[in-house]
């Protein structure tokens, strides 16, 4: 996304600002006796403080994945923060893309450290194009890292390749790689473990992009893999099934690529699904098991206060959290498709937000959200 700057003074300072609640798109259910149970999730939040910078040592910048780590277990510690970034330090002032390669940790305090550094040339296995390591980001039980590479050679979107799914041990060293089979600019994922086996929902956003020089193309798609714990080996991937496609999808000069992003699952086994480029939320049934794909699934909420929707978080009632890449807001959207909460958690830039959010994810006590910031290249927390 379109990125200023980096500006030190403020990574290293504590900015806390006041948050702009929109007009509520709908009314939500009245509440019980005890209140704060049919309150919109966010209305229980009401402050924006940075935790750390994200530029590691070599940097890299444009902060994208962001996950909660749930475990401790080898250099990975329960409670901290994974940070993937997307572009390395030629972002600015040359305004490369798809050719970062770290991912830092973060702790709650504001600590960071760098877990990994991906040699490019180094790699375990195929990776079309190199590494840029993109919003698709995960821990899987035993501490495996499994992140989405979208790289670029000159930093543009005439040279993006197919790129692949990085998996790292719980050490920070890549010990395999995932490609081919659908994977094709692997943009955002989420995972779910059941027993010795796990299952990415991976979003994909380079079928056609290319050649479409700009032009929208609906061709995005939502993958299904399976994955097979093998104790420490890294997980086996056993299936791969298409489970969603028809996505709009471009190639964009600032953004570099505009496509599905988001994705979280609910209860249900319904996956949610941020389609950016039309501003909705859409929904693919029995996700878990289903055969086939179900296209875009059914639109859930289109338009309104969806401005753009990036990373996706399901709250514990099950709630949709996105975050626009339009205008800085932070949207809460039921599984029926109300709109019931917005805030602007950045105000940065013209328009104000634009282009400064992108992955989020809720911290382990369900009480706050943490959300990149790419216009400062820091890690937010709205609680």
């Amino acid at each position: 996304m379109r990125l200023r700057a980096f500006s030190s003074a403020l990574a290293a300072a504590v900015l806390t600002i006041g948050l702009t609640a929109a007009a509520a798109p709908a009314a939500y259910p009245a509440e019980s006796p005890t209140g704060a149970a049919d309150r919109p999730f966010l209305d229980r939040l009401t402050t924006v403080s940075t935790v750390a910078s994200t530029v590691p040592e070599n940097g890299d910048v444009n902060p994208y994945g962001v996950f909660t780590i749930r475990e401790s277990t080898g250099d990975l510690h329960r409670g901290n923060v994974l940070v993937s970034n997307f572009n390395n330090s030629a972002n600015p002032p040359a305004g490369e893309q798809g050719r970062g390669t770290t991912l830092v940790q973060i702790t709650p305090g504001g600590t960071r450290t760098t877990f990994a550094t991906i040699d490019p040339a180094n790699l375990p296995g195929p990776c079309p194009g190199g590494v840029g390591l993109t919003t698709a980001l995960t821990v899987l039980p035993g501490g495996w890292v499994v992140v989405g590479s979208l790289p670029t050679a000159d930093g543009t979107s005439a040279t993006a390749q197919a790129g692949c799914l990085l998996v790292l041990d719980k050490h920070g060293t890549v010990r395999e790689t995932i490609a081919g089979d659908g994977i094709n600019g692997p943009w955002d994922l989420t995972a779910v473990s059941h027993g010795r086996r796990s299952e990415l929902f991976v979003t994909n956003v380079l079928n056609g992009t290319v050649a479409g020089g700009g032009a929208e193309v609906d061709q995005g798609t939502v993958l299904r893999i399976t994955l097979c714990d093998k104790g420490d080996l890294p997980p086996q991937r056993e299936a791969t099934t298409e489970i969603g496609s028809g996505f709009p999808e471009r190639t964009d000069p600032t953004a570099l690529v505009v496509g599905p992003t988001g994705v979280g699952l609910g209860r249900d086994g319904t996956l949610f699904v941020a389609d950016t480029v039309l501003s909705r939320i859409t929904e693919i049934p029995n996700a878990l098991n289903r055969k086939d794909s179900a296209g875009i699934g059914r639109v859930v909420s289109s338009g309104g206060a969806l401005n753009g929707p990036l990373g996706m978080a399901i709250t514990p009632r099950g709630d949709i959290l996105t975050v626009n890449g339009g205008d800085g807001n932070i949207v809460e959207t039921t599984p029926a498709g109300r709109q019931v909460a917005v805030k602007q958690i950045n105000n940065e830039g013209t328009p104000p937000g634009a282009g400064a959010l992108f992955g989020l994810a809720l911290d382990l006590d369900h009480d706050a959200v943490y959300f990149v910031n790419n216009t400062d290249n820091v890690l937010d927390v709205l609680r």
